[in-house]
C-alpha cells in the first residue's frame, strides 16, 4: 500500500516525463496541423494521450486514499483504504498474456537480421502515384519511378504482418516472406524496427497491469524508432522541422545510408532487449495471477 505522499509524487513525475511530447501533439491536433512521423503514436497504435499520461502502480500495489481519481478505472477495485488492479482484471487477460508470452520468447530466442533497410517503407509506395501515397503532403525524395527502381533493385526480407500488410499490391509478391495476422511468433526478430515499436503496444495493452514507467519506457524507444523509421523512407522530410529535430534522410539506397541504418537498427536493437525481457517477465508474473 502506498500513501498519497508516496504514489501521488510518482505520478506527476510520469506526467512531467511525457508532457513535453504529448502536449506538442494534442497542440497540432487542436490546430489540424498533421506530422507525418509522430502522428503515428497515436494513429496507428490506439493509446491515447490521457491514457499514456495516467501513471499506474501495477498489479500488487494498492494506492491509499485514491478512490477519486482510480475507483472507476477499469481493472481496478476498491479495498480498505485504497484502490488496487483486481485479480479478477488479470483473469480476464490471460489469452493476451499467454499470446503475448509466446511472441515475446520465441523474438528473444531469434538471432536479429540488420540488412532489410527499411525498405518496407518503399513498398508501401511501391508503383503509386504520389497523391496515392500515405503522405501524399511530402514529395517522393527520389520520384516515383527511381523509388520503384529501389524495391526492385533490393531483396525485401520484411518479417513483421503489420508492415507487409500495407505493401502496394504488386511489391507483395516481391517478398522473400510472407508473415501473417496468427503467426507473428513465428517471424518476428529482434532486429526489426517495427517489432521494437510494438513493444509499447504490448506494454500499454498490459495496463493498468504494470507500472506505467515500463510503459514510458517502450513508448520512448518507439518514439525514437518511429524517426529512423521515416528518415529512411522514400518521403522528402528535408522541410519538416519541429524544435531542434531535424529529418534528414537516410539514403539507404546507398553503402553509405545502408550502413548508417544498421548501425542504428543495431543500438535500437541493444535498447529493445532489455524492455522486450521485462515484460516478458511481467507477463509471466501475471499469468501467475491469472491462474
Amino acid at each position: 500500500m502506498l500513501s498519497v505522499d508516496q504514489w501521488r509524487p510518482r505520478a506527476t513525475q510520469h506526467a512531467a516525463r511525457l508532457e513535453g511530447f504529448l502536449d506538442a501533439h494534442l497542440a497540432r491536433r487542436t490546430s489540424r496541423v498533421k506530422h507525418p512521423v509522430h502522428d503515428f503514436l497515436f494513429v496507428y497504435y490506439s493509446h491515447k494521450p490521457g491514457q499514456l499520461r495516467r501513471w499506474h502502480p501495477g498489479y500488487g500495489v494498492a494506492l491509499a486514499d485514491a478512490a477519486q481519481e482510480y475507483g472507476g478505472l477499469k481493472g481496478y477495485e476498491v479495498v480498505d483504504g485504497g484502490v488496487r488492479v483486481s485479480q479478477a482484471h488479470v483473469a480476464s487477460q490471460t489469452v493476451l498474456l499467454t499470446t503475448l508470452v509466446r511472441l515475446l520468447r520465441a523474438t528473444l530466442a531469434r538471432p536479429a537480421h540488420f540488412g532489410c533497410f527499411g525498405l518496407h517503407e518503399w513498398a508501401m509506395v511501391y508503383r503509386l502515384e504520389q497523391d496515392e501515397t500515405r503522405h501524399a503532403a511530402w514529395p517522393l525524395r527520389l520520384g516515383g519511378a527511381a523509388t520503384d527502381e529501389v524495391v526492385e533493385s533490393h531483396k525485401i526480407v520484411c518479417s513483421h504482418f503489420d508492415a507487409f500488410r500495407f505493401f502496394t499490391p504488386p511489391a507483395r509478391g516481391l517478398n522473400t516472406l510472407s508473415p501473417g495476422r496468427d503467426d507473428r511468433a513465428d517471424f518476428e526478430q529482434p532486429g526489426c524496427l517495427h517489432a521494437a515499436m510494438d513493444l509499447y503496444k504490448h506494454a500499454f495493452r498490459l495496463s493498468p497491469m504494470i507500472n506505467s514507467d515500463l510503459v514510458a519506457d517502450c513508448f520512448e524507444l518507439a518514439r525514437d524508432v518511429r524517426v529512423l523509421d521515416m528518415r529512411a523512407a522514400p518521403y522528402d522530410l528535408t522541410g519538416l522541422w519541429i524544435e531542434d529535430e531535424e529529418f534528414t534522410p537516410v539514403q539507404i539506397e546507398t553503402p553509405e545510408g545502408k550502413r548508417e541504418y544498421a548501425a542504428a537498427q543495431r543500438s535500437f536493437t541493444e535498447r529493445s532487449g532489455p524492455l522486450r525481457e521485462r515484460l516478458l517477465a511481467e507477463c509471466e508474473r501475471l499469468l501467475t495471477v491469472a491462474r
